[in-house]
């Protein structure tokens, strides 16, 4: 290694950004309850200012805040619960189709929005029942449509 090659490795950007951790860009999706437009604008006001926030949209219709920046989860929802004292919690829904069995127990509830069921797949107590076994699967592909080599009863 050259003399050169050192100073333009000292000088260069990469080895200054290596030093400083950056957050990832993520979506943080709060469920809180919302009567009037007066909650909207004190909903989007509170997380308006906050560091690394890019981009905030309320969805009063689903009960729904989505913040979306370089923040992390837990503090955006802090943040939200002290600056308006209202209860709120991370958003609990996915879409039905990812989950295998949507209408199982613990999965099915009747407040979430159309096309969303309560995500299971986190729960150690549910999970087990909203998973397909390996034996289910094999029994349910060995007749399917999508199986170009299921067996055809006919």
């Amino acid at each position: 290694m050259g003399v050169l090659d050192y100073v333009s490795e000292l000088c260069s950007s990469e080895h200054i950004h290596k030093s400083k951790k950056r957050k990832q860009l993520q979506t943080v999706e709060i469920k809180v309850k919302m009567d009037c437009e007066g909650c909207e604008r004190r909903v989007k006001k509170a997380v308006k200012d906050m560091k690394g926030v890019t981009h905030i949209e309320v969805n009063p219709k689903h009960q729904k805040l989505t913040v979306i920046g370089y923040v992390e989860p837990n503090k955006v929802l802090k943040r939200f619960r002290n600056k308006t004292g209202k209860h709120a919690e991370l958003w609990p829904y996915i879409p039905y189709d990812v989950v295998y069995h949507p209408y199982v127990a613990g999965a099915y509830d009747k407040k979430a929005p159309p096309g969303y069921v309560r995500n299971v797949l986190d729960d150690p107590k549910v999970s087990n029942l909203a998973r397909a076994s390996s034996m289910e699967e094999r029994y349910s592909t060995a007749f399917s449509d999508e199986n170009p080599n299921a067996c055809t009863v006919m």
